[in-house]
């Protein structure tokens, strides 16, 4: 057997693997967004989480796929490893919407925009960026450095989600009409947990995937620098949380520091290759602060955020971007305001659609729960199943 042959079979052994850790992200959030709710909407969580993982998928192989990339096809591995790598990241970008708009969201309305976003939205932004490029010569052709998508991936399902709160509406209860806030704690802390360090372990895969191949010696040190500098960004980011919580209330939460850790990874991931082994240590400190900044801002703003989704995937995604800019610009391919820019197209063509796509949804099939339903849990009305049936149901 030639090299060739031997350095195929090698990155789609890689790309298999790579795909399967990202794929133990669709646990992850799912336990993280089950651990935050309240017991009586538990079920209904889980429920959207499957779902958008089945859903965003097969649209990613029917549509998606070809409008992103043009023809299936990969020379340096199998391209069936190399669609399945693609396909692993597509439901992530939904993910970070379902949490945000959890407990008074409803499953069929989001279904149909997962349809949407897995076969048109998403497709259309990895197009511009790590695809066809249909913007080529255009003075929005972007240059943008994202290599596993702090701002492809994690920004625009921020954005995404921005505008359906702005549509949907805080929980009812949470914001008092005196302008208080009104805590709504975490129901099960273990889950959240848990769900977290799923996460944290799928970004191994999500970034060190992304470097594309580790058939050679010098791609498997590039595949290891990422990784060794994707999980001291999270390190950092929690550490930093931690710090930052006991120095303003004397108090360690620990879903701020998970958060926190959350905030690093994604502040990372567009540029864990191209950094030294110190650097991630300062980029996810900062992505650690903005995820405490960034819940008090959206909470004075009464944009209800459940699992803080906003602060840690659409604040440090923008982060994360131009901390490439910022830190690794040589002057030629990556530039700060080549970094900028791409932020500013994704963001508006992913708001402006997102926004008009669940106005749309929301006129046909609405996108809120009834106050009753609400009230209730969305478990009883929404699939008739209780997670947690022995238990009193706090209204």
């Amino acid at each position: 057997m030639d090299m060739q042959s031997i350095s195929y079979i090698i990155d789609t052994l890689y790309a298999i693997f790579a795909m399967t850790l990202i794929i133990f992200m669709v646990p992850g959030f799912a336990m993280l967004e089950a651990g935050i709710v309240r017991t009586k909407n538990v079920t209904s969580v889980l429920t959207i989480n499957t779902l958008i993982y089945a859903i965003a998928s097969l649209a990613f192989l029917l549509f998606g796929y070809s409008l992103a990339f043009g023809e299936l096809g990969n020379d340096s591995m199998s391209k069936y490893a190399a669609f399945l790598f693609q396909m692993a990241f597509v439901g992530k970008v939904i993910n970070i919407m379902s949490g945000g708009v959890s407990e008074r969201a409803k499953i069929i309305p989001l279904a149909i925009f997962t349809v949407i976003m897995g076969s048109v939205l998403y497709p259309l932004v990895v197009n511009i960026t790590w695809g066809a490029n249909l913007l080529e010569g255009t003075i929005l052709e972007l240059s943008m450095y994202d290599l596993a998508g702090s701002t492809v991936i994690h920004s625009t399902g921020g954005w995404a989600l921005l505008a359906a709160i702005l549509i949907i509406g805080a929980r009812k209860g949470r914001y008092t009409k005196e302008g208080g806030i009104r805590v709504i704690p975490a129901s099960n802390i273990p889950l959240v947990t848990l769900g977290a360090f799923l996460l944290w372990i799928g970004w191994f895969g999500f970034n060190g995937g992304s470097v594309g191949s580790i058939a050679s010696k010098e791609n498997a040190d590039l595949v290891a620098l990422t990784i060794l500098n994707t999980n001291t960004a999270g390190l950092s980011g929690a550490i930093m949380v931690a710090i930052i919580m006991h120095l303003m209330y004397k108090k360690l939460d620990l879903t701020m520091i998970l958060n926190g850790a959350l905030g690093g990874l994604v502040s990372i991931t567009a540029g864990p290759d191209l950094y030294d082994i110190y650097t991630p240590i300062l980029v996810g400190a900062i992505g650690g602060g903005l995820v405490v900044l960034g819940v008090s801002l959206f909470d004075k703003l009464r944009i209800d955020d459940p699992v803080g989704a906003l602060s840690v995937h659409l604040l440090n995604g923008i982060w994360g971007t131009l901390a490439v800019g910022i830190f690794a610009s040589n002057g030629n391919d990556i530039t700060l305001i080549g970094q900028l820019k791409g932020i500013l197209v994704i963001a508006v063509f992913t708001f402006i659609s997102s926004y008009i796509i669940l106005y749309i949804i929301n006129k046909i099939v609405p996108l809120r729960a009834g106050n009753d339903e609400e009230m209730q849990g969305l478990d009883v009305q929404e699939c008739g199943l209780e997670a947690y049936p022995e238990f009193k149901r706090a209204f």
